[in-house]
């Protein structure tokens, strides 16, 4: 099959690349002039610039193409830039879903848990736990009508089906993603880990999820594809033993957890630009992104690898790229 990809650059869609040509399918990428191309070396593909607002470029990207996979977003855990993410993942998203339905050419829209209901410890998230939704910050915002746009088009004909990741782990993260968390533990100390979990899953087990939905999941559909449910404490103590490093011992409390965020809101005030730390970054992470895959597992066949050897993995690869 030849398979159109967007966000091929990014750390799942640059996996599912790798995966589909291990497969035998064609890759056209689509990419915007400023790309770094460098995480596509290697990768047989064939390239093809595209800008979501342009019908011709739309038109140019999707002939003869037996499917799209839409990976491309933008990932922004703050209150801030909100317009953006709306044009990102929402405007771009209607394009992408409109015009594979008026080309009768299967979709699959590669949304996240994020976009899922909040859940506990003990609750896990499923795919129609919608209520009440997470934090509304611009991501969880513009993911949740990121799916709705695509579920209109659905209702209109469109052959689409949405997967929802967990939080992913593994190798060629090329602009650290989840990688991020490792460096910075091995950088310096972190004596705290936020209070919450998440639902862990190697990357290349996704995107095999991601191409197994391609073929064989059921239109109109969402499967989570997810992984092991730990805490970020248990999540960073398996990281630090990975790397040989420091991890922290004891989970933020809810109260310094806000102190830090308020604080982070403020400090954006002053400079401009929200940073990394800021109140919907540390509510979320105070949060039990628990979630079960069996949807994914009885239809798709998805597989859930250890975690340990996705982040061996990953911090090999880290090492051999220059990161460490």
């Amino acid at each position: 099959m030849r398979i159109l990809l967007t966000g091929a650059t990014g750390f799942l869609g640059n996996n599912i690349a790798r995966s589909l040509v291990e497969q035998g399918h064609s890759v056209v990428v689509t990419l915007r002039h400023s790309s770094n191309r460098r995480s596509l070396d290697n990768i047989p593909h064939e390239p093809v610039n595209l800008d979501f607002e342009s019908p011709e470029d739309l038109s140019i990207a999707f002939e003869n193409v037996d499917a799209v996979i839409h990976s491309a977003a933008l990932i922004q855990i703050g209150w801030s830039k909100l317009a953006l993410s709306r044009k990102v993942n929402v405007e771009a998203t209607s394009r992408i879903a409109e015009a594979a339905r008026r080309r009768n050419i299967r979709m699959v829209h590669i949304s996240t848990i994020d976009a899922l209901g909040m859940t506990t410890e003990s609750q896990l998230g499923t795919e129609t736990h919608l209520n009440p939704p997470k934090p509304g910050c611009s991501y969880v915002i513009s993911k949740r009508e990121a799916e709705t746009a695509v579920i209109l088009e659905v209702a209109n004909g469109l052959d689409a089906v949405i997967v929802n990741p967990g939080f992913m782990v593994g190798p060629y993260d090329w602009r650290p993603s989840s990688g991020e968390m490792m460096l910075t533990l091995k950088k310096k100390f972190v004596p705290l880990a936020p209070a919450g979990g998440c639902c862990v899953a190697d990357v290349r087990d996704v995107a095999d999820g991601v191409i197994s939905a391609m073929k064989h999941g059921n239109t109109g559909e969402r499967y989570i594809l997810g992984g092991v449910n730990m805490s970020y404490l248990e999540l960073f103590q398996q990281m630090a033993s990975v790397m040989q490093c420091r991890s922290p011992k004891v989970k933020l409390p809810n109260w310094l957890a806000s102190t830090v965020g308020k604080s982070g809101d403020l400090i954006g005030k002053f400079q401009g630009r929200e940073p990394a730390i800021n109140s919907a970054a540390t509510q979320m992470g105070q949060l039990f992104h628990y979630c079960d895959s069996e949807k994914a597992k009885r239809e798709l066949g998805y597989q859930i690898g250890s975690v340990q050897d996705a982040l061996q993995d990953a911090w090999e690869w880290f090492q051999a790229n220059g990161y460490a």
